[in-house]
């Protein structure tokens, strides 16, 4: 049931975006595996994982762009779920380290050993089994994202008030993350694997696999995003995005709804978040940063907010310009251009690169048929003569009333 309801919920567009993610995930392994490194052809294993990269970041857009674009939810803390979903691979790494260190302790990890740790914290019971850890990579951020959204959204925080205290919540996180106490690393976080599933993280064979399951989570998110948006709920979502007080005097529980899609889209973040830290081999407090969750709401903005496609879009070009503009002579100058990007993206391109990409005719009425739908048509008249007047038949999206809420496509 659940498989047949993800398989019709892409459109034509999702398809040619699945497309391209299925292709790119024989293809580029491939590339680096099989090409000889003497081909122009060749993909080296640092590409893979710097793409690899892109795709966990384009997973982290499509989930903001979910609670953003189809709810109204402007979530500023986004790098919580993402960075909390990479802590929680970061345990399950370092417990596999098992003896090897430099300390050579066969539990503790060497920053304990270094900060005089004498025993393993409780929280990291557990890390050394990866369908523990894989479950804690979901089950930590979409917990926070209930809790969080239980009481906000019951409380009716809303609009920039709801943008400002979810940017509180990572910048706290971050401050915690910093504490040499907190048993995480403190400042210099977690780093220094040496294997996943028994496979070193450095080799080619494994960069490579890590790509395609990234290559495979981003279509799967992608998925189920578009199931949610496409259901019924997802037409309450977008109502609530455009009229919420109408949706609750309507008789739905908002409050249900923006919790539900806002711990689906921090599961989805933290997964995005497990699958960047082994391809990178670091992570650390500054993902907590709140500027992270800004920029990601760049990301969704360029690409466009509410197209889901547009979002992964965005968030691949925006970082592909930074690995350019960050290198050299250009480094201090990124965020001006980053900042200059968003200006122009938000005056020019409000519908964002994807809007720049044609739109099939269905999905927006053409002024032929708008003018249609006011075509005077003949009725009697009220004294029952002869005379015709014009009566205006009025689509539903535009009735007044309703039983159930219109939202606008």
């Amino acid at each position: 049931m659940i498989t047949r309801r993800l398989l019709e919920a892409p459109d034509g567009r999702g398809w040619i975006f699945l497309g391209i993610l299925a292709a790119a995930a024989i293809i580029v392994p491939c590339l680096n595996l099989f090409v000889p490194p003497t081909s122009p052809f060749h993909l080296t294993s640092a590409t893979v994982a710097l793409w690899g990269k892109y795709l966990c970041f384009a997973l982290l857009a499509l989930s903001l762009d979910l609670v953003w674009g189809y709810c109204g939810i402007l979530s500023l803390g986004h790098g919580a779920f993402f960075a909390l979903g990479g802590y929680a691979m970061g345990m399950y790494l370092m417990r596999q380290i098992a003896g090897r260190g430099s300390y050579a302790h066969p539990i503790l990890p060497d920053f304990m050993m270094f900060l005089n740790w004498k025993e393993l914290p409780w929280y990291w019971y557990g890390f050394n089994y990866f369908p523990y850890a894989a479950l804690m990579i979901v089950l930590v951020p979409g917990l926070l994202a209930f809790v969080f959204g239980w009481f906000a959204f019951r409380s009716r925080v809303t609009g920039v008030y709801l943008s400002i205290i979810t940017q509180a919540l990572t910048f706290a996180l971050m401050l915690a993350f910093f504490r040499n106490d907190f048993g995480f690393g403190g400042n210099n976080g977690l780093t220094d694997f040496y294997d996943i599933l028994g496979f070193s993280v450095q080799a080619p064979t494994t960069r490579a696999v890590l790509f395609a399951l990234s290559a495979l989570a981003l279509a799967l998110g992608y998925l189920i995003a578009q199931m949610i948006v496409r259901s019924k709920a997802g037409k309450v979502l977008i109502a609530i995005r455009d009229a919420e007080s109408r949706t609750r005097f309507l008789g739905y529980r908002v409050e249900n709804y923006k919790t539900f899609v806002f711990t689906v889209s921090a599961c989805m973040a933290g997964v995005a978040g497990a699958l960047y830290v082994p391809q990178v081999g670091i992570i650390n407090p500054s993902e907590f940063a709140p500027a992270n969750s800004i920029e990601m709401v760049i990301w969704v903005a360029v690409g466009g907010r509410g197209t889901l496609i547009g979002a992964a879009l965005g968030a691949v070009i925006v970082n592909y310009l930074k690995t350019i503009f960050t290198i050299g002579a250009l480094a201090p100058y990124w965020l001006f251009l980053l900042g200059a990007i968003f200006v122009a993206v938000t005056i020019f391109l409000p519908k964002g690169v994807l809007g720049l990409l044609p739109r099939r005719v269905a999905r927006e009425p053409s002024p032929s048929s708008a003018a249609s739908a006011v075509t005077p048509t003949p009725a009697p008249s009220p004294q029952g003569g002869g005379e015709q007047v014009a009566r205006v038949e009025r689509p539903a999206h535009f009735a007044g009333r309703s039983s159930s809420p219109q939202p606008a496509e």
